[in-house]
């Protein structure tokens, strides 16, 4: 059997490696447009902000490393230019010499990749205007920062390469701006959470321009001014395009395979395309999304990596399912720690479920042991099912135990109040008795039982402030004074029970505190005591973040970017 494969990076360098241990007579081919294979696409922002100091160490395989193993031809620098199914060839182009043959094949896979997302605006040819895709643009723009010794960049994106590039660059010293059309950073994670991730962001100096978009580039003698529709240009001299990716399927549209979203390959189970005996894999291809059922794009090293496997199985004759993708991902910024798995509330509602949320502030592990620290989580869940469709952690230590936690609850099929049965590990150093995971469980099946409502965020500007509901601050008097909501009067929790007589029994109780507990707490006593209430998910230390980041998101200004005008 010979086996040809287009693309030597994630999952075309799984499935060679694979096809290889389950058949060792198999002749197998890959042909890599880059000059490099097997390479680490997560790690190449850190290249170019030092934090990876050996180039090497960026490529887990290089072509004669994995002949030696594996004895698989590694063809770099040659790009496969047609597929022609009727007599099983494709055409390829060497790159360095020009020259065009044909290869035969009897299993063909297609691992492309996706490209960045590059419009055509005017101006995105300069030389300062970078992408960041492979190893060869890793090296452009480090080589630019070395030589020019930019002082300013612009990013446009803000997703997963955005945001690492934007830290490392500012670690450098530059003076960093990431502007992009949507009002939030990362979209896996819902406006609120996303608040906590901007504010990660400007306390280190990054200049967040969001909701403006970008419209074209404009050279000045000493660098490039990015233009914005009704805005003002901001100048800098390193501009990097990083508004997301596109699956890079020409090869494939032009070979006649049926294509889904956004131009991906569709593909079966078992990584079949609509072709006989061609198969397909990583962030080129169409996925059904695990909890929503739909078809989606999700451009993630674990999901291709898995697909690879899978395909190499199916090419070798076995019988492996690919069953969907999560989405489960972790991101580092600066001091910040960031994860999302499954849908996020505004995706659950576009897929017409019926969500809602619960959001906590747990410690990362118990209160009582030095160095704990807060962190912000919110779990979506189905109304009336209680199936859980997703989770958002944003913290420090411990976010990544939580979400990988949560994430094979999700895919377990575990329903949203089962979280607080899981029997985790505890000790001071690393968690509490009641873990994070658990209390947002226990959350869950308060409200699944009955025991107490809540309100959110949108809802908190459509509150009655005439009086016909009362609005209650239940932190203590020194935290109230510090800053509360408008219209909210404080009675700290410990002092509720006596001062019961304050409040009117015919009138709803709308309850807020800090992070939520002692809110739930006095939900409890009211309820208790004759009164309608619920409380505020979230608490105020939740409200002040997302509101404050909205009232800078609206005021808009690029604090000390170079604007023209």
């Amino acid at each position: 059997m010979k086996v040809v494969i287009v693309g030597g990076v994630a999952g075309g360098a799984t499935a060679a490696a694979r096809i290889r241990r389950l058949d060792e007579q198999a002749e197998i081919v890959v042909f890599e447009r880059s000059g490099y294979i097997s390479y680490a696409n997560c790690g190449l922002p850190y290249y170019i902000g030092g934090v990876i100091e050996d180039p090497e160490a960026l490529t887990l395989q290089t072509p004669e490393s994995f002949f030696a193993r594996f004895r698989v031809s590694m063809r770099v620098h040659h790009e496969v230019t047609a597929i022609h199914p009727e007599r099983k060839t494709v055409s390829v182009r060497n790159l360095e010499t020009g020259d065009l043959f044909e290869e035969s094949y009897d299993k063909l896979l297609l691992s492309p990749g996706a490209k960045p997302t590059q419009p055509r605006l005017p101006g995105v040819d300069m030389e300062n205007v970078f992408t960041l895709r492979t190893v060869e643009d890793t090296f452009r723009i480090r080589e630019f920062i070395e030589t020019r010794r930019p002082k300013s960049a612009v990013l446009a994106g803000g997703g997963f390469i955005g945001l690492e590039l934007a830290e490392n660059l500012r670690e450098l010293g530059l003076d960093v701006a990431i502007v992009q059309r949507p009002n939030q950073l990362m979209n896996p994670f819902d406006s609120d959470m996303a608040s906590f991730i901007h504010g990660e962001v400007r306390s280190h100096g990054i200049h967040l321009v969001l909701g403006r978009t970008v419209e074209g580039f404009q050279a000045r003698e000493d660098g490039v001014d990015v233009l914005l529709k009704d805005e003002a240009p901001l100048h800098a001299d390193l501009v990097v395009l990083a508004i997301g990716v596109t699956p890079d399927t020409q090869l494939a549209k032009e070979a006649g395979l049926t294509l889904g979203v956004k131009g991906s390959i569709v593909v079966s189970e078992r990584m079949e395309t609509s072709l006989p005996d061609v198969y397909a894999a990583g962030d080129a291809v169409q996925v059904k999304h695990a909890v929503s059922g739909q078809d989606t794009l999700i451009s993630l090293a674990g999901p291709a990596n898995r697909q690879g496997r899978i395909a190499a199985d199916n090419i070798c004759g076995g019988e492996s399912r690919y069953t969907g993708s999560q989405g489960s991902s972790v991101l580092k910024i600066f001091n910040l720690t960031a994860a999302a798995t499954g849908l996020n509330e505004r995706a659950a509602k576009n897929a017409g479920l019926n969500a809602d949320a619960v959001i906590l502030s747990p410690m990362s592990h118990a209160g009582y042991y030095p160095g704990g620290k807060v962190m912000t989580m919110k779990v979506v869940f189905e109304k009336e099912s209680w199936r859980l469709l997703g989770a958002q952690i944003v913290g420090y230590e411990g976010v990544d135990k939580r979400i990988d936690v949560l994430a094979t609850a999700i895919h377990a099929g575990l329903n949203a109040a089962d979280l607080a049965e899981l029997d985790l590990a505890y000790a001071p150093p690393y968690s509490s008795a009641k873990d994070p995971v658990n209390m947002a469980g226990f959350l869950i099946d308060n409200i699944a039982r009955g025991l107490v409502k809540q309100f959110r965020f949108e809802e908190l500007s459509r509150l009655p402030r005439d009086g016909s509901a009362t609005l209650l601050d239940v932190r203590t008097v020194q935290e109230y004074g510090q800053g509360h909501v408008d219209g909210f009067r404080n009675i700290p929790v410990d002092e509720l029970r006596q001062r019961l007589g304050e409040l009117d029994r015919d009138k709803p109780v709308y309850i807020m505190c800090q992070s939520g507990l002692r809110s739930y707490i006095a939900a409890r006593i009211l309820t208790g005591s004759g009164f309608a209430c619920s409380h505020f998910a979230g608490g105020f230390r939740f409200y002040e973040a997302v509101a404050c980041d909205r009232r800078l998101i609206a005021s808009a200004a690029p604090c000390g970017m170079d604007k023209d005008g």
